[in-house]
């Protein structure tokens, strides 16, 4: 199917595939809630305009830049313990709602509206940046916000008539009883396991679509 309808689709799958799992995570989302509305604001504002985009953007292209997009989301995990370490040696610990979080927490969601895959890796790694540390925690919050970007962008999906219903249906068995699983799954590993796991998943997917686009140019 062509690149920019099958990203569309995949987040209607993967927006209920989340929001199966995030009920399982609501007493672990230990944020205030000032915090939590600011956060929400600035992902409704960033999916839509990242929504919007997409529908812009011409297959071809898309489909050029999803390896590029997924190498700068695994980069950025696998260094965002160093970019704690880095903002709380020069400022401090940043809060979360400080204009650098929400700033960078709307970039996010223009990427989530966009693209969609990955937006879990770029929020642990903003999070961790800004001094959330517990990955269950940062987990747990996590996966409210990608709920709220992928459930965001499905009405402009919808109204720009970019998704595939019988295709969406049948992922979304899939993702809901992985968003279930996995929650469950979360909850029992250790911090290590989970980031060692995040790690190998992103390298796997950049490297899947690297060598897409190569055996595309052949």
């Amino acid at each position: 199917m062509p690149s920019v309808a099958a990203n569309a689709t995949n987040n209607v799958a993967m927006w209920l595939g989340s929001f199966a799992s995030a009920g399982s995570f609501r007493s672990q989302i230990d944020v205030p809630r000032p915090t939590l509305v600011k956060m929400i604001a600035a992902s409704v504002v960033g999916s839509i305009v990242g929504a919007i985009l997409l529908l812009r953007t011409p297959n071809a292209e898309f489909s050029g830049l999803i390896p590029y997009l997924l190498l700068i989301a695994t980069l950025l995990f696998i260094a965002g313990p160093w970019f704690a370490r880095l903002s709380r040696r020069a400022a401090g610990e940043l809060a979360v709602d400080s204009p650098l979080g929400l700033g960078l927490q709307f970039l996010i969601a223009i990427y989530g509206g966009f693209f969609g895959a990955a937006i879990g890796i770029l929020m642990m790694a903003l999070l961790g940046v800004l001094g959330m540390t517990d990955l269950r925690r940062a987990n747990a919050f996590k996966v409210l916000l990608a709920t709220v970007i992928n459930g965001v962008a499905v009405v402009p999906f919808v109204i720009g008539r970019a998704i595939l219903w019988e295709a969406a249906v049948a992922m979304s068995i899939g993702a809901i009883a992985g968003g279930l699983a996995g929650a469950s799954v979360m909850k029992r590993l250790p911090s290590g396991v989970v980031r060692a796991v995040v790690i190998v998943a992103g390298i796997a997917m950049t490297a899947y679509f690297f060598w897409k686009a190569q055996e595309g140019r052949a």
